[in-house]
Parts: structure tokens; sequence; C-alpha cells
């Protein structure tokens, strides 16, 4: 037999139980006593047994009222936290999420793509991008500042985010005009050894090594010519002779502005760049954000 209970008839009872006084129960709920008993009364009547004994000495759960009270407190307890997620789901509908980056995610139209599909299962939320230094390589999510981030791993502290690798492209030198290894059409790293390279900030920790390539080096340290934290100082640098840089190939257009040619490099593992997004989180904005990316990914293999 299948019986519909309202779940206000179970929270009616249980409050009865865990106070086993009707008129204490009724003040807790905001009703009168006599409706209070009213409604026990009809639930007891839809179950066909009485869930309380009632004397002079008070009032006591019976045997099934025993047996229902556990499950009804369960019932309940799922509902309030089903009407939680229900109300942070609506919450988040208009809200604001921020979205970090160092480097502009061009990629073949990744992030309009990706922005269709958040803004189509989200249309009351909204997307904001930041552009953060390269001094920061998380791009805001390390403070709190970004809810996700497009990032080149590399990161520090990895295993505080979850990653969703969405490029991974070979890494070419760039070059000053003019530069002895401009007239080849590719370049093994060992010839740059010797060469002075721009480097990010010390702050950029691990990703300061990788773009170094310090794993190729064979013990030899880098030499630095100069420290760049954006697209712009690396060009500037570079058309100044300061040194040379290794960029993904995505990131080449940003610097071959006029005066800088690149050229792929040889023994050298290829550049992933990746959204990052807390490890865990439960915030439905960024998940739904980080499935879209997935999706749009995924619809592009």
């Amino acid at each position: 037999m299948v019986m519909d209970v309202h779940g206000r008839d179970l929270r009616y009872f249980v409050t009865v139980a865990e106070e086993l006084h009707f008129t204490r129960a009724a003040e807790r709920l905001f009703v009168s006593q006599p409706a209070l008993s009213k409604q026990i009364r009809a639930l007891e009547r839809q179950l066909g047994a009485p869930l309380f004994d009632r004397d002079r000495q008070g009032v006591a759960l019976t045997a099934v009222g025993t047996a229902l009270l556990p499950y009804a407190q369960g019932v309940l307890a799922e509902w309030d936290r089903a009407w939680s997620a229900v109300g942070s789901a609506k919450a988040a509908q208009g809200s604001t999420l921020m979205v970090g980056m160092s480097t502009s995610p061009g990629r073949g139209g990744l992030l309009p793509a990706v922005r269709s599909r958040f803004t189509a299962a989200h249309p009351e939320a909204t997307l904001r991008l930041r552009q953060v230094s390269w001094e920061d390589p998380t791009a805001g999510l390390a403070d709190g500042t970004s809810d996700v981030a497009y990032v080149w791993l590399p990161l520090p502290d990895q295993e505080r985010y979850d990653l969703l690798v969405v490029a991974e492209e070979p890494r070419l030198v760039a070059l000053p005009d003019g530069h002895r290894l401009t007239a080849r059409d590719s370049v093994d790293f060992a010839e740059l050894l010797d060469e002075p390279f721009l480097a990010l900030p010390a702050a950029a920790g691990p990703l300061r090594d990788y773009w170094l390539a310090t794993d190729a080096r064979a013990g030899r340290p880098a030499r630095v010519g100069a420290e760049v934290a954006s697209t712009e100082e690396t060009y500037e640098a570079l058309v100044a002779g300061l040194g040379v840089v290794v960029v993904a190939a995505g990131n080449a257009p940003l610097i071959t502005l006029g005066g800088v040619t690149t050229r792929p490099v040889r023994g050298i593992s290829p550049s992933r760049f990746a959204l990052a997004w807390p490890r865990g989180t439960t915030d439905p904005l960024t998940r739904a954000y980080a499935a879209a990316c997935r999706e749009t990914r995924a619809a592009r293999a």
C-alpha cells in the first residue's frame, strides 16, 4: 500500500516524540495544542495505529511510534538538506563567478564557447573575467579572488586544485630578429643553454623553472637576462635583446608583433594549459563552469 504523508505531519510527530509533551511541542511548532493533537490523531488514523500512549502520567511512544521515529527523523533531515541545496542553487543563480587568467585562453574560441554553455545553463549568473599578473601563477585561486582560473601547469601547491587540461601545445623559443638562430627551421634546446633567458618572477615558483626548462639543463643554471610579468614586458624585453624566452605555441601570436621570431624547440616537453578550481568545492557555479569547460573540450575532441 502506498501512503502519502505530509512532511508537516512528520515534523509534528517528531517534535512531540522529542518533547513527550503536547503543550511544549505546540510551543516549539508555533501552533495551538488542540491543532497539534488533531494532526497527530489524523496521522494515527492514516497509519492505522496509535503513535503515543496518553494518560495522566504523561505521554509515551508506542511500539509503532518508536519504530517510526528514526525513519521520520531521517526523512526530515534529508528534506532539510534538500531545501538547503535548493536555497544555495537559487542564490548561485544570481551570483557572480570570477574567472582568473594570466594569459587569455584564445585557443580557437575556447573562452566564448565555454561562456555560451555556462550562461545558457545559468542565465541569471554574472560571469566576470580578470587579468592577473604572472607573479601569481594561480591567477587568483590561491588568495580566493578568483573562483576558477585558466593557468599553466605546474602550479604551486597543485594538490589543492582540481584540473582540466584544455590545451597541450609544443613550446617554441622566441628570439629577437637578427638572432643567429632565426635562420634555423627548428632549434635543439642544447643550443640555447648559454643564452640569457627571460624569466617569470620568483613568486611564480615551479612555473618559473618550467618556462626556463630547468629539467632539460642537466643541472646547469639558467642565465636570467630579465624578469617579465606580462606579455607586454616580454615583448619589450625581446626586442631590446635582453634574452630569449620559451613560449607555448598558442601564445606566439601575442609576442610576434614585429621584431620577434619564434622557432620550434626540440628536447623539451609540450606545455599544458588548464582550467583549475579549488579541490572538492561545493560551489554550484564553480562546478557548473568546470562542467561547461569539460563539455566544450569534449565537443571539440
